[in-house]
Order: structure tokens, then C-alpha cells, then sequence
């Protein structure tokens, strides 16, 4: 089916002829959807979108919850030759403003409750159309669909056409949206499907959020290639898992799914007959780990992936899965270390800035050439920031995050974008912002705050002051207000420092 348009044609190859099969059941209302009635719903999404004025090229963003209709949309937005924008649910209309701003899309998608207040950002950043979509499946853009008949025929795409944009945010504070290709897209989930096993017997536990890559592009493409099903649930919900265990074969989570699922009594008798659990977006805890295996008998598969490039890395489907590492470069993938100021490869063994290369590569960031040439050299290798080493036996070992990121709960936290929110605020002389180990979240945000002199600075003051500004896993979970930040001879502050002194405040 949809003969050349890139990822369309990839994803829709293992259920051509099999329009009957299950694709989808509802975890909550369980609704089923086959795959004959979710390709019919994508072909009228993307019939709305061309009626709405989308041009190839386009972009389509899309701020709403998890659903059926968001997927459609999602895969109706590939058809119809546009590029698929997907943003986070908890961000507020002043995150939203920069990215519609600098996106410039065609078309945006919003829940039905934040209408009125986007809506005039819409108008100013120059979309041409404005749609609903509610939890509940309503929504003007469902009408849309619902108005149009399905068995279009998708807009011609060549594999180095762009099909998303994701957006992910910089250390000077300003997100970067990562240009992601058809070919990018179709050849990772390709490569995913064969390297983890999955057929059209497999049944996934679908609970990820669909705004970023590893519940849309991981979870989702990998399923509609393996010709599978997936019970789909609008968010995590332990007990509900555990539930739905004795009928799936698998789950895809980060760790503090894992780590929540480790508290259900049942645990043990439900995971009898999964047969693959797999773990990416923040690193799992060995101790983690060793948990599950000794609850379920399953050692968790984990992976390494990023928004740049997709999964770039994952432990053995058969073989030992090691605790603490990311297993080995995925086929196709080339990966590497390197000393961080010459761009030599390093000895194994020995720690560098972590490099890739491959089709799943990203092409650039958008309108942003001189950052795309810092970070993408001209021989394809991207410089992914990350520190890491790999041992003797070829495992990768990420042993750190270059510019301070944080990863909490399986959300990137860029420190400077808080502290330029809390630097803001009234007394405020400076501020730093580290993350710190946390017991379900991986990592927690922690500000530490220097008020200046004679001001009354509270911490339940400084978390109010920027709750409009931040998406919630973005604030920090505790503020610390100090007389100074700690600092090295070139007045440079030692985050360094501060995370061995607040290591244990979270825990």
C-alpha cells in the first residue's frame, strides 16, 4: 500500500492483506480497532489535512492527548506528505509560543480546553488552521475525518524527505527541532523489529506517551511493521499492566515503570507469559535490574536511543543482557569514542563523547545550520554529547551526560531553561540546577538558589514564580536556597560540586 511515499509504504507493508487482523484494543474501554479501520482512519486524516490546505513539506503540530485519533493523525500526516510535529502535554502556552513560532506549521492540533488560550498564539505564528481533539476521541479535527472517505492515495516521499520534527531542547536554553527523514524513521524500526523478534504474534502493552520517540516511533512503528497489536493504554498505570500482562507478549517502558511494577503482588504470576521486556529513555539502575530478574525470571532488554537519531544501541535479544550497559551498536549503526576536543577515537575501554552514524541519523536541525554543523560532521557522524566507553567484550557503557542533562523520568531537563526562569524572578541573584538520584524518576531536578542581598527568598516562592513558565517534570521537586554557588578558578560553577553534596536529598 501507498506505493511512493517512503515510511507509508514501510509501515503499512505487514498488514497489506490482512485488513482484519487487530491492531489496536483499548486497555481502558476496550475498543478494538483493526487494521483494516485504522488505515481507513488515517487515509480520511490525511484527506483533512490536504482539504486544510497542506502542502508537502508542511508542518503538522499537534499538542493533545493519547489516542486512537492522535495516531491516525500521526500516520495521516505521513500520507498526506506533511511533516508531523508531535509536543509535550504539560507544556504551557509560553513553550508552545516558541514553537509554533519557530516551526511555522500549517495546521496545529489542541485539546478542546486550551482552545481559547492558543488559539491567538496560532494566529501570530501564521498557522492557517486550527483543530481539536479531545481525550474522548471528539474534537473538530475528528469531524474533519469523519467528513471524508477513506482510499487516498498517499502524496508521493522519497526516503530523504523530512516525516517529523521532534524538538529537544539546547543548554543555552533555546529547543532545537531534530529533522527526522522517512528513510531515518522506516530503517530504525526496520532494524528494531528484526534485532528484538517481533511478528504479528507479538502483542505490545502500549503506555508510553506518543509525543516523543520512544512511544511513537519505537512503539508505534515497530508494531505496525511487525504486523502486531498493541493494547493501548492513555498512560501508566501499574495495576492496569499488571492486568493486561496474561494477554500481551510485551512491554516497552522506562525505568520507573519498572520500578513501580517491582510494588504489585502480582507481578510474578502476570509476566509468566510475557516474552520480552525492554527499558530505554533514562538509564536503568542495575539494582533495578537484578529486581526484575529475580521477581520475574526476565532480564529487561535495554536500549540507547536519542531524538537525534532514534535507537542507536541495545543489549542482545539473545545472549547476555548486562546491567549497566546499553549492549551493542544496532545493524546498520556505526558507533563510536572519541576525545571530546580532537575528535580522535579513543583506546578501548577508555571514556569519550559517544558518535554515530547511520541511516537513522537525523538531517540537520531546523533553521539551524550552525548548530547542525557543531553537532553533525560532514561525514555523518553526529556528536551525540553523551560520555560513555566500550568494554572489552563490545558492550557501551554511558557513563555520563555531557551539558548537564537531566533525565527525569524519561524526560530531558535542560538546566539552563530553569535557571533562566528562576534567574528571573524578583530577589533572584543566581541560580543552578543539577539533578540528583531519585528513587522512581531516575533523576530528580533540584534548584539551588543565591537570593540577592536583603531579599526574603522562599523556595515555595521561587517554585510558584515559575509554574507558569515550565512544563511540570521540568520544575524542581526541591529548592535550596544558599549564599553562594561553588566555583573553579576561572568562575566557572562546579555542578560537579553540588551533585556530590545533594546526592542523597531525593532519596
Amino acid at each position: 500500500m501507498y506505493q511512493g511515499n517512503h515510511l507509508g509504504e514501510a509501515i503499512s507493508r505487514a498488514s497489506d492483506g490482512r485488513r482484519d487482523a487487530l491492531f489496536l484494543e483499548h486497555g481502558i474501554t476496550g475498543e478494538r480497532v483493526s487494521y483494516g479501520d485504522f488505515w481507513a482512519g488515517a487515509e480520511r486524516m490525511a484527506a483533512a489535512l490536504l482539504r486544510a490546505g497542506l502542502e508537502p513539506g508542511d508542518r503538522v503540530a499537534v499538542q493533545a492527548d493519547k489516542t486512537v485519533a492522535m495516531l491516525e493523525l500521526y500516520v495521516g500526516c505521513v500520507l498526506a506528505g506533511g511533516v508531523f510535529l508531535p509536543l509535550n502535554t504539560a507544556y504551557t502556552p509560553a513553550e508552545i509560543e516558541y514553537f509554533l513560532t519557530d516551526a511555522a506549521p500549517r495546521v496545529f492540533v489542541c485539546d478542546p480546553g486550551k482552545l481559547e488560550a492558543l488559539t491567538p498564539i496560532a494566529e501570530t505564528a501564521g498557522v492557517t488552521r486550527v483543530f481539536t481533539l479531545a481525550g474522548d476521541e471528539t474534537g473538530t479535527l475528528a469531524q474533519a475525518r469523519d467528513a471524508e472517505a477513506p482510499g487516498l492515495a498517499a502524496v508521493p516521499r522519497s526516503g530523504d524527505d523530512l516525516a517529523a520534527i521532534l524538538y529537544t531542547s539546547g543548554t543555552t536554553g533555546r529547543s532545537k527541532g531534530a529533522m527526522l527523514t522517512h528513510r531515518a524513521l522506516a530503517s530504525n524500526s526496520e532494524a528494531l523489529r528484526d534485532y528484538w523478534r517481533f511478528t504479528d504474534k507479538d502483542v505490545l502493552i502500549h503506555a508510553l506517551p506518543i509525543f516523543h520517540t520512544h512511544g511513537l516511533f519505537v512503539a508505534t512503528n515497530v508494531t505496525l511493521m511487525a504486523g502486531g497489536a498493541c493494547l493501548f493504554l492513555p498512560g501508566f498505570d501499574a495495576a492496569k499492566i499488571i492486568e493486561l500482562m496474561p494477554r500481551a507478549t510485551a512491554l516497552m517502558g522506562v525505568p520507573t515503570f519498572y520500578v513501580r511494577l517491582l510494588d504489585q503482588p502480582e507481578l510474578a504470576q502476570a509476566a509468566k507469559g510475557m516474552r520480552l521486556f525492554i527499558s530505554g529513555s533514562a538509564p536503568l539502575l542495575a539494582e533495578t535490574h537484578e529486581k526484575w530478574r529475580e521477581a520475574t525470571g526476565h532480564a529487561i532488554l535495554e536500549r540507547y536511543g536519542m531524538t537525534e537519531t532514534n535507537m542507536n544501541a541495545s543489549n542482545p535479544y539473545d545472549g547476555e543482557r548486562r546491567p549497566g550497559t546499553v549492549g551493542f551498536p544496532l545493524p546498520g549503526v556505526e558507533l563510536k569514542v572519541c576525545n571530546a576536543e580532537t575528535g580522535a577515537e579513543v583506546a578501548q575501554g577508555d571514556i569519550g563523547v559517544i558518535e554515530v552514524r547511520g541511516p537513522n541519523v537525523f538531517a540537520g536541525y531546523w533553521q539551524m545550520p550552525e548548530k547542525t554543523a557543531e553537532e553533525l560532521r560532514a561525514d555523518g557522524w553526529f556528536i551525540t554529547g553523551d560520555l560513555g566507553k566500550i568494554d572489552g567484550d563490545g558492550y557501551v557503557h554511558i557513563v555520563g551526560r555531557g551539558k548537564d542533562l537531566i533525565i527525569s523520568g524519561g524526560f530531558n531537563v535542560y538546566p539552563k531553561e530553569v535557571e533562566e526562569a528562576i534567574d528571573d524572578l524578583p530577589g533572584v541573584n543566581e541560580s543552578a540546577v543539577i539533578g540528583v538520584p531519585h528513587p522512581d524518576f531516575g533523576e530528580g531536578v533540584v534548584a539551588v538558589v543565591v537570593p540577592e542581598p536583603g531579599a526574603k527568598l522562599t523556595a515555595e516562592g521561587v517554585l510558584a514564580g515559575i509554574a507558569d513558565r515550565l512544563a511540570k517534570f521540568k520544575r524542581p521537586k526541591r529548592v535550596l536556597i544558599i549564599d553562594a554557588l561553588p566555583r573553579n578558578t576561572m568562575g566557572k560553577v562546579q555542578k560537579n560540586l553540588l551533585r556530590e553534596e545533594y546526592a542523597g536529598l531525593l532519596s
